[in-house]
């Protein structure tokens, strides 16, 4: 879809795709580094605990250019740790947002 919109070479909508590939198969070990930390007695009587809360609402705009890969390095990392996302993608190459988001459903 991305050769037929944008014009790429099949080899460069390859490279966009497994890059984009990447985040999102790093997005999936967050489960356990969302969880935040507990460091016990730091100091005498001191314990130091985090934790990790969602954002709320992020948005991200894709440029034409790069019609998978940019969603795939935002979107991903953004609903693994609990927010929503808005995503706007280029109206000139928004057909492959499309199929991204049919996959993610």
């Amino acid at each position: 879809m991305i050769a037929k919109e944008h014009g790429k070479s099949v080899v460069d909508c390859r490279g966009d795709m497994f890059r984009g590939y990447e985040v999102v198969e790093h997005a999936c070990s967050f489960g356990s580094l969302s969880m935040g930390e507990t460091v016990e007695n730091v100091a005498r009587g001191i314990d130091i605990y985090s934790y990790r809360v969602p954002l709320g609402v992020c948005a991200g705009i894709c440029p034409f250019n790069f019609p998978a890969m940019i969603p795939l390095w935002m979107y991903p990392l953004s609903i693994t740790l609990g927010n929503t996302y808005v995503l706007k993608p280029s109206e000139k190459v928004a057909g492959t947002t499309e199929i991204l988001i049919d996959l993610l459903e």
